[in-house]
């Protein structure tokens, strides 16, 4: 068993392991650590905790002290100089006719570099206007090109349910969201109806996919041929949730009829099949 602390160097990102070095440490706690960038400031996420070897890559490194008021002096320095960058920037990127939207600006709190991050439909070349950056700041420069997504992480806001941004409020981790998802769920494929702010389908999308998958394996799926205790037909509307299936029968005159999904044997399975409309929708994909 190790014993560790997990530090978080932005609201909602990934949590870190890091030795706390005999310090006892709260939630919540601002600490100065080492890390491959250099020194930064963090805050605690986990407080000291124990955990096995096999789940902890090693070396860790170490949690240096308790943020200081000589360390806050540093940090309001930073954002000073933080503040500064990001109006330099600007004003260079409309100098040089760049296509690139700044989003944010970062100082290490060691101060041994700058990281811009920005947001472009086309690749940019930024060779030049680093130099600029360089010969200004006396410093090391880092451009880092970031979607849409990841900008509205950063922003942050309330979506159509009146929540805070899945993405800014407790998820670490993008994940994959696709359009088979929003159609399994039976929700209206509208790109206005099931797309976030960024632009991108919602997250949210994700939160109920295990669930709706494991009731389409005992579903029969649209376009299937059953046999019910009315006879042969095929699956024209399928409620996942309370498992009631629209047939219609064989006989194209008879009148289309509800059933339990407990209730029908499959004899052919139907496809799931994109119409070109949602087939355009792929690139809300993310």
């Amino acid at each position: 068993m190790t014993e560790i602390v997990g530090i978080r160097f932005s609201p909602s990102g990934k949590i870190y392991y890091f030795s706390p070095n005999s310090l006892s440490l709260s939630l919540g706690d601002k600490v100065v650590v080492e890390t491959a960038k250099g020194l930064e400031v963090g805050t605690v996420a986990l407080a000291n905790k124990e955990l096995p070897d096999e789940k902890i890559s090693a070396p860790l490194k170490s949690i240096l002290r308790r943020v200081t008021n000589a360390d806050k002096l540093i940090l309001q320095q930073n954002q000073r100089k933080e503040e500064r960058a990001f109006a330099v920037f600007e004003q260079k990127i409309v100098e040089h006719h760049l296509k690139m939207k700044l989003v944010d600006v970062s100082c290490t709190f060691d101060n041994t570099k700058l990281l811009f991050y920005f947001t472009a439909e086309t690749r940019v070349d930024f060779r030049e206007l680093v130099k600029e950056l360089a010969s200004i700041f006396r410093t090391r420069i880092e451009l880092r090109q970031i979607g849409v997504r990841d900008e509205a992480k950063l922003f942050g806001g309330l979506g159509v349910c009146g929540r805070e941004f899945c993405c800014r409020g407790y998820l670490t981790d993008f994940q994959p969201v696709t359009i088979k998802m929003a159609k399994e769920q039976n929700l209206s494929l509208n790109p206005v109806k099931i797309s976030g702010t960024c632009g991108r389908l919602m997250c949210c999308l994700a939160h109920e996919e295990e669930a709706y998958s494991e009731l389409q394996k005992i579903t029969p799926p649209l376009g299937s041929i059953v046999r019910t205790p009315k006879g042969k037909g095929r699956v024209e509307e399928a409620n996942l949730i309370t498992g009631k299936l629209r047939i219609q029968p064989d006989n194209s005159e008879d009148v289309p009829y509800f059933i339990d999904r407990s209730e029908v044997e499959i004899l052919r399975v139907g496809k799931q099949k994109f119409t070109k409309e949602e087939k355009s929708l792929k690139n809300l994909e993310n």
